[in-house]
C-alpha cells in the first residue's frame, strides 16, 4: 500500500463509521503494515480485533471475535483462503451478525479470484491498493456491497456468465498454492531476488519452489515453464 495522503483521506471519511476487522495473512510484517495503515480507529473507523497467520488460527480468531469484515489472504498454510471460507460458512450465513470476507492478496490470477468468490468472499483487492481505498473497501463490504480491483472484476463476470465449470487441470493441481505463486512470477520474468522480496521468503526458498515446480511438471528450465504457464493463461 502506498503512503502519503491516504491517512488524511481516511480521517475525512471516518466520521460516524465503525468496522470490526480481523487480518488473516501469513506474513507478520504485512499484517503489521496493514494495522498501522488502517487500524487507527479514531481516524479511520476501523478496529482490528484479531490477527491470524494460517487457516486454523483464522477460524479460531474469527469464531471468537465475530468481526464484521475479514481481510483474507488467498494463500495460507493449512488449505488457503478457500478453506477459511468453507469453515466459516455458517458465520457468513448468519442473518443477524454476518461475517463478510474481503480477499486481500498479492495474486491477481483469475483462478484465485474466482475460487474465493465462489467460496463466499464479497470482494477481492490486490496488495497494491492504497490505505484510503482499502478503508473504503472494508466499509463497502461491511454494508454488503461487492468490491473488486478494476482488472479483477472481469474475471468474475466471465466466470459467472458461463454455466460451464472450469476444466480440471491435473498438472496444475499437483502444485501447492505457494508453488503456483512462484510459477506465475517466474513466468512473468521476475528474478529470484524479486520474487523473494515480493513473497517475503528467502532466495533459497524460491529456488526450492522452482525446483519442485519443474520436477512436478516435468519441465527442464524456466523458459519451458514460462511457455507452460502462458499456454494456460496463468501469466
Amino acid at each position: 500500500m502506498t503512503e502519503g495522503t491516504e491517512g488524511m483521506q481516511g480521517e475525512e471519511t471516518a466520521a460516524g463509521r465503525h468496522a470490526r476487522v480481523v487480518l488473516v495473512d501469513d506474513h507478520r510484517m504485512f499484517r503489521t503494515g496493514v494495522q498501522a495503515e488502517i487500524g487507527r480507529t479514531s481516524a479511520t473507523g476501523v478496529e482490528v480485533v484479531g490477527e491470524a497467520a494460517d487457516v486454523d488460527q483464522a477460524v479460531t480468531v474469527i469464531t471468537a471475535t465475530r468481526p464484521e469484515v475479514v481481510l483474507l489472504d488467498v494463500h495460507l498454510p493449512g488449505g488457503g483462503g478457500v478453506e477459511v471460507l468453507r469453515r466459516s460458512a455458517a458465520m457468513m450465513a448468519d442473518a443477524e451478525q454476518p461475517v463478510r470476507f474481503l480477499a486481500l492478496s498479492v495474486s491477481d490470477a483469475a483462478e484465485d479470484v474466482i475460487g474465493v468468490i465462489r467460496g463466499g468472499a464479497r470482494g477481492y483487492v490486490t496488495k497494491t491498493i492504497t490505505g484510503a481505498d482499502l478503508i473504503d473497501a472494508v466499509f463497502r463490504v461491511k454494508d454488503g456491497d461487492a468490491v473488486f480491483s478494476p482488472r479483477l472484476a472481469g474475471f468474475v463476470l466471465d466466470a459467472f456468465a458461463s454455466t460451464d465449470a472450469p476444466p480440471v487441470d491435473e498438472d496444475l493441481d499437483r502444485l501447492t498454492q505457494r508453488e503456483r505463486e512462484v510459477l506465475r512470477l517466474i513466468a512473468r520474468g521476475y528474478a529470484y531476488k524479486e520474487i523473494a522480496k515480493q513473497l517475503f521468503i528467502s532466495v533459497k526458498t524460491v529456488e526450492s519452489h522452482v525446483s519442485a515446480v519443474l520436477r512436478k511438471l516435468q519441465l527442464s528450465n524456466r523458459h519451458e515453464l514460462t511457455r507452460w504457464a502462458t499456454a494456460r493463461r496463468l501469466v
